[in-house]
């Protein structure tokens, strides 16, 4: 009988134990938040920061690391689908995807945080950095209007030039005009210098570049036409574009394997002094100066076709994220992310990682070659803030088309033909969708 009552206040000591850690354990947990994030070249920064935090408030972040992006977008996928999402995240895809996260409430919305105080918050930032967080009134995602993340640096995708091979084919200053940038890609030709470098073997740089043309040779408002059905890509607009293609390659333009270049190779070209001009993202900075300190570049917008038009390219936040509206932390989780944005911290995360920062105020002591990229941001657009985008499809047939124009492979008419073939076969399928769903 001793024995069984010995036994029954072990156990009961036991569970007292037990539910006093658990305690223990809620309390700690209430001053711990995690951040998951694939940014390779600003987790050191990261770690840093939250080492501050935590000195500054007690409250622990967490920071974890998956890269590189398609491990990380795997991940929050899994983790989305099991609801298993960190306090503090960030979304990798198109804007139709961050809609669906939102819908199946998996993104707290921010918007009361950033009208304070007469938007205090919300003046701090970029527009353009806010817009590819931002769901705008009568936006096609049926989300509720306002802002569903904290974007944490700026990327501006546009051309570079490098000053001492341009003055070895004997120019001072980098092309005016896409007949200027025709001279100076002849010009380099001939001495032995390769003219263009980008890593076209990756579709979304063929796809930017292009569309940055289109901007330029169309406007705005006739891609979204093509995007919704009502524009051929026939359209001698269309053909242009792709025609600038064409032209580069016929004079030798373009560095040698382009279309199967990775970025990462691409860079290397560049940084090595293997090409005079090339097609990158602010991000370049600090590749470029690792590999190469002595490098004398700086940026430009691409050389336009049409002077009656502005040249646009993408840009816009750069890495965002979002809070986890599940999150039982949630507003220390938005409170961390004000403070992270907030001009120290934004400068901090500048200078370590040479990212432009989303912050304006923190737009002090940069780079002259990253000024360059910060000069530019009016001319930014991105399509996560376009009203309509491509079919993925359309897109894919659209980018490997140039692919084939630069092989010799096709012309410019031929692919225009090809991809408007492709959009009407993904039209009809579109139509046949919207009709089961009406008849079910």
């Amino acid at each position: 009988m001793k024995k069984i009552v010995s036994i029954i206040i072990v156990f009961i000591l036991f569970v007292s134990l037990a539910i006093f850690l658990n305690k223990g354990n809620k309390k700690d947990n209430q001053k711990r938040i995690v951040l998951w994030h694939w940014m390779t070249d600003r987790d050191k920064a990261l770690q840093e920061l939250s080492r501050q935090y935590k000195e500054l408030t007690g409250v622990e972040i967490d920071v974890e690391l998956y890269a590189p992006s398609k491990v990380y977008a795997r991940k929050i996928t899994a983790a989305a689908q099991a609801k298993v999402l960190p306090d503090i995240y960030g979304i990798l895809d198109t804007k139709e995807t961050f809609a669906n996260y939102i819908k199946s409430g998996l993104v707290a919305d921010l918007t009361e945080e950033f009208k304070k105080n007469n938007s205090a918050l919300e003046k701090t930032f970029f527009p353009k950095a806010l817009d590819v967080n931002r769901f705008k009134e009568g936006n096609i995602y049926d989300i509720s209007p306002g802002i569903y993340g904290v974007p944490l640096d700026i990327t501006i995708i546009q051309m570079l030039y490098n000053k001492n091979l341009l003055a070895k084919a004997g120019f001072k200053n980098p092309p005016n005009n896409f007949a200027e940038f025709v001279t100076q890609l002849k010009a380099l030709k001939r001495i032995g210098i390769n003219g263009l470098v980008s890593g076209w073997g990756e579709l979304w740089l063929i796809d930017c570049f292009a569309l940055n043309y289109a901007f330029n040779i169309m406007g705005e408002e006739k891609i979204m036409a093509t995007f919704r059905g009502e524009i051929p890509y026939t359209d001698p607009d269309w053909i242009t574009v792709f025609g600038l293609f064409k032209t580069l390659k016929d004079i030798g333009g373009l560095a040698e394997g382009i279309i199967t270049k990775e970025n990462k190779y691409a860079e290397q070209d560049f940084a090595l002094e293997r090409a005079a001009f090339a097609f990158n993202g602010s991000w370049c900075l600090n590749v470029y100066n690792k590999m190469n300190p002595s490098l004398v570049y700086s940026a430009m917008l691409p050389p336009a076709i049409n002077a009656d038009k502005p040249m646009m390219i993408w840009g816009g936040a750069g890495s965002s994220f979002v809070v986890n509206n599940n999150s039982k932390s949630k507003e220390k989780a938005i409170t961390f992310l004000k403070w992270l944005s907030a001009k120290d911290q934004q400068a901090y995360l500048s200078k370590e990682t040479q990212n432009l920062p989303a912050n304006k105020d923190s737009l002090v002591d940069i780079p002259d070659v990253l000024a360059g990229f910060a000069k530019v941001m009016d001319n930014t657009t991105h399509p996560t803030i376009w009203k309509y985008n491509e079919n993925s499809l359309v897109a894919e047939r659209f980018d490997k088309g140039i692919q084939s124009i630069i092989l010799g492979d096709k012309t410019p008419e031929q692919v225009g033909q090809e991809v408007q073939e492709e959009k009407e076969k993904q039209i009809a399928r579109e139509k046949r969708r919207q009709q089961r769903k009406q008849n079910n």
